[in-house]
């Protein structure tokens, strides 16, 4: 078995009050990992870690698209809580911190009030610069139409389009809109400057118009779903599938709509 999984009944039992709280820190955790990309298997073996290595001897783990149910038990205690995950989102920086807090709880047998700490300070990490992250996008999308044979022209266009429609991504983000209108509104941005080129008779190539959406592609949702669906989490599997497929059908819509605007025959 993971050594992660392995109970430990030798333990001193808890008291209901610890024992609550022990399910209360590893629940969080849990729930953060979840909002922010992590895999079914690695949330419950986090999940799993930190519970034991704050003092309970098994901890019980459900894992669903929208919640996660932690039963963590002591003795003859035991305590079960859930916590819903409102937001499917990635964020690589808190899955990395989370997952190396719960190695130094197994390790440095941290106090409880010293992990409530650490989660509470990963939980407020800043966001990245979201300039920084628009100009890397771009730089991201660029570098794809030059692999699709695109010229210099073609790579300064993907690079604004992707760029400026990253931008508008974050502002929606930040104003709590729906994913899907998220993905429909930045996939028309970028569309509309990638073809706006062509539309002018600048240049012919929808090179630019295909990179610029690239950004967009769910790739996390995506291998996350193949990922459960082959360790036999299907439920979640396949709730993350369906998730990846509506954004990609958003990104579909969103360059429809350009196309639309821009009187462009679909290609």
């Amino acid at each position: 078995m993971n050594e992660a999984l392995e109970g430990t009944p030798d333990k001193p039992p808890l008291t209901r009050e610890a024992l609550r709280d022990v399910n209360e820190i590893a629940l969080w955790a849990g729930a953060m990992m979840m909002a922010n990309g992590a895999e079914t298997d690695r949330v419950e073996e986090t999940v799993h870690r930190i519970g034991t290595g704050l003092g309970a001897n098994w901890l019980d783990i459900l894992v669903s698209p929208n919640a996660v149910v932690v039963t963590s038990s002591s003795g003859d205690e035991f305590r079960t809580r859930l916590r819903r995950v409102p937001v499917l989102s990635v964020n690589m920086r808190i899955l990395d911190q989370v997952n190396t807090l719960s190695r130094q709880i197994t390790t440095d047998k941290m106090e409880r009030s010293a992990a409530r700490g650490e989660l509470l300070r990963i939980s407020q990490l800043p966001h990245y610069n979201p300039y920084l992250v628009a100009a890397m996008v771009g730089l991201a999308c660029a570098a794809f139409a030059r692999l699709f044979g695109g010229s210099i022209a073609d790579m300064a266009i993907a690079f604004v389009g992707a760029g400026v429609a990253q931008f508008v991504r974050q502002l929606l983000i930040r104003q709590h809109f729906n994913i899907f209108l998220i993905g429909v509104v930045t996939s028309l941005v970028a569309s509309s400057i990638a073809l706006a080129p062509v539309r002018l008779g600048l240049t012919t190539s929808h090179i630019a118009f295909l990179s610029s959406v690239l950004l967009l592609i769910p790739g996390v949702h995506l291998v996350n779903a193949a990922e459960d669906l082959l360790k036999g989490h299907l439920v979640t599997g396949f709730v993350r599938g369906m998730l990846g497929g509506l954004l990609t059908g958003c990104i579909a819509l969103g360059m429809l709509i350009a196309m639309w605007l821009l009187q462009l025959p679909v290609i």
